[in-house]
């Protein structure tokens, strides 16, 4: 009976479970920590339960797997990858929000255990890069870059629902390990040796080590698929110097991603054969050298800061534009200046580990590097100035993220020239200034651009508005909160307190931890404001109804478009002569036109391949993580036959007829005859139904 529940189980026992830990050791620190982890164990079953109840109750199963699960739409594929990086968010955050409770209270103590704070700051940090950054990112290029680029689709469909299915089935993996703990205690980079064998036999560190690679393959294909689309699927007149600048960035973006990922999909899987089959490629035996990881890990990790960054830079030029009533500034600068990013972004690895033995002539060249990089970075800055300067600025909700991002970056990044000083990094490195210096990069760089990103287009995926009242108090509690939470960081790693801490014994750290830890606080209620903002728009989606589908009177061919657009996003594709070509179509009186003739058009039918690929994905990591070999043979083997079934496929496409074309276009533009343009001070009022004043009829340009 043991051998056959050895073979089923693999390593998996009652100690798997969260609660084990506190019922077979009741002491007050097991207790609280049992408690706090069954907690969020329960949530999870209790959410999944909910959501399989809400399908079943309102019969929309169906529904779900022929519109959305199966479907090869790239605008419903970039939705439901930010569906997945919104709920990673909400975890990601809370466990954020736990971690600075505790080193608010960690003064002698705290209630945290040191096992249970690492698994926080390691599963927080995995979520916040692989399951919330990446995901949100591809999720907004997925579905804003075909539309302005005036292409129907991506270049390989299938591949984009495949990347969808390995994302979630990473997504996955890590929302399971709350149930069937523990997760890795050795951080986001799982440096070994701690995480070899030796030191962490456990399965936390295999649950990262898989989630990872998950996570890494859909995004190293993704990277393709947006590097081909954007070099074979641009419509006519689209040459590159007129793509708009977000697609400029998605296209670095995805050149990053196709260098970049890889490096830590070969780390994870060497990593991997040290663990299961003794290999020694990063030990301190029989020839291993963890250096060797170190340098894998951020050859992969230094791109990968920029793969996060610059698809909120495009966010930013089209918030920047659109919302201060002017041609972007200094559009050819703004081209170069990414392409820079994107190149000095391999060639300053290094200084992730000055302090690691290299010379220091070679951290010299790598110090002069990193400040290098921060001049493409500043002629940004200035050219977003310059864009709004002696325009109409309007406040919106995505230019106070903007704003906000302008200001909180430009200090994120000087303090990224103190640390790329090898002599000053020595002192603060592995001390919670580099922490403070990290998230103010990536906090208003990143999420504050995918939040401006979420209201921004919002519209557009689902025709109605976002409330603003909510949007507005989510927007600067996130900019009050960040301040609060992180800016008392800079002074606790001045004053030597270092990362990772779960406790500290020196009264001078209190006050900043303190401050920190009411900034957490609202950043919580940040959070809750973004609920509630959803929640609201959802019961006022009538009032905020924009179906003409141009609300902020844009400048790019997605605005052309009902929303939400068709499938097939064009009836015609459309014929473009600069880089703000809907703009010019509304000044010359060319919006809303009847194309010459309609056609029909080819789309690629439903497939099942991501859905596939998601649930063997997961068991496969899943048998891995806990030695269920018959598992891990049973998913290969399922993902085989379902490569080699697609392969005998022949209906891979299917045909909307040029008469339903006509009929859907003519019922947008029916619309558009009946409602009244609006100018832009009107623009957020329940009157904007998505049509804006022409610029020939006044509209302040």
């Amino acid at each position: 009976m043991n051998h056959l529940s050895d073979l089923l189980l693999g390593r998996l026992g009652w100690d798997a479970l969260p609660f084990w830990e506190m019922l077979k050791d009741p002491t007050t620190s097991s207790i609280i920590n049992g408690i706090i982890a069954t907690g969020a164990a329960a949530v999870v079953i209790l959410g999944a339960l909910i959501v399989a109840g809400l399908l079943t109750w309102y019969g929309k199963w169906k529904v779900l797997w022929r519109d959305w699960l199966t479907s090869p739409d790239h605008k419903r594929i970039g939705i439901m990858f930010i569906v997945i990086a919104l709920v990673m968010l909400l975890r990601a955050i809370i466990e954020a929000a736990i971690m600075r409770a505790q080193q608010a209270f960690g003064l002698g103590g705290g209630f945290l255990s040191p096992e249970h704070f690492g698994q926080l700051f390691t599963t927080h940090g995995t979520i916040m890069i692989f399951f919330m950054a990446m995901p949100f990112l591809t999720g907004v290029i997925n579905y804003v870059m075909p539309l302005q680029i005036g292409t129907r689709d991506l270049s390989f469909p299938v591949m984009n629902t495949i990347s969808l299915g390995l994302t979630a089935a990473g997504a996955a993996l890590v929302m399971v390990s709350l149930v069937l703990a523990p997760f890795s205690t050795g951080g986001w980079s799982g440096y070994p040796p701690f995480t070899e064998s030796a030191a962490n036999p456990g399965a936390g560190v295999d649950y990262w080590i898989w989630a990872v690679t998950l996570s890494t393959l859909s995004s190293t294909m993704t990277g393709i698929n947006f590097a081909v689309t954007i070099y074979k699927k641009r419509t006519q007149g689209m040459n590159l110097m007129r793509m708009p600048l977000f697609c400029w960035v998605s296209l670095c973006t995805a050149i990053l991603m196709i260098f970049g990922m890889p490096p830590l999909t070969v780390a994870t899987a060497l990593l991997a054969l040290d663990r299961y089959l003794d290999f020694h490629f990063f030990t301190v035996d029989l020839g291993g050298n963890m250096m060797n990881y170190i340098n894998l890990f951020w050859a992969f990790g230094h791109p990968e800061v920029y793969i996060l960054i610059l698809p909120a830079f495009g966010i930013y030029s089209e918030v920047f534009a659109n919302f201060s009533g002017k041609q972007l500034y200094g559009y050819t600068t703004l081209v170069i200046a990414t392409m820079c990013i994107a190149v000095l972004s391999f060639t300053v690895w290094l200084h992730h580990f000055f302090t690691m033995g290299q010379s220091a002539h070679v951290n010299a060249i790598f110090g002069i590097a990193t400040m290098l990089i921060g001049v493409p970075t500043g002629v940004k800055i200035y050219d977003w100035m310059l864009t709004m300067y002696r325009g109409r600025v309007r406040f919106s909700i995505p230019m106070v993220y903007a704003l906000g991002f302008l200001i909180l970056f430009s200090i994120g990044g000087l303090s990224g020239i103190i640390l790329a000083t090898p002599s000053v990094d020595y002192q603060v490195h592995n001390s919670l200034f580099l922490v403070a210096h990290f998230h103010n990069m990536l906090i208003p760089g990143l999420l504050f651009g995918m939040l401006a990103a979420y209201n921004y287009w919002f519209p557009k995926a689902f025709g109605f508005r976002l409330e603003e009242r909510w949007g507005y108090r989510a927007a600067f509690s996130w900019i009050i909160g960040f301040m609060l939470a992180f800016f008392p960081l800079y002074a606790l790693g001045l004053l030597g307190m270092p990362r990772r801490t779960v406790t500290f014994f020196s009264p001078a750290y209190l006050p900043w931890t303190l401050a920190a830890g009411v900034g957490a606080l609202i950043i919580l209620f940040a959070v809750f404001c973004l609920l509630m903002q959803l929640w609201q728009s959802i019961r006022m989606r009538h009032e905020n109804a924009v179906p003409v589908g141009d609300p902020w009177d844009g400048r790019s061919l997605e605005w052309a478009t009902p929303s939400p657009p068709p499938e097939y996003n064009f009836p015609v594709l459309p014929e473009v002569y600069s880089h703000d070509p809907f703009y010019e179509q509304k000044s010359g009186g060319k919006a809303y036109q009847h194309p010459e003739q309609y056609v029909d058009i080819e789309m690629p039918a439903n497939t099942a391949m991501g859905f596939i690929t998601a649930v063997t994905g997961f068991l496969m990591a899943f048998g891995l993580t806990w030695y269920m070999w018959w598992l891990v043979i049973g998913a290969g083997v399922a993902t085989l036959i379902a490569v080699i079934a697609r392969g005998y496929v022949r209906n891979t496409t299917r045909i909307i007829t040029a008469a339903e074309v006509r009929r859907t276009h003519e019922r947008w533009l029916n619309e558009v005859a009946r409602t009244t343009p609006i100018t832009r001070d009107h623009e957020r009022t329940t009157a904007n139904k998505g049509l804006a004043v022409p610029p020939e009829q006044g509209a302040v340009q």
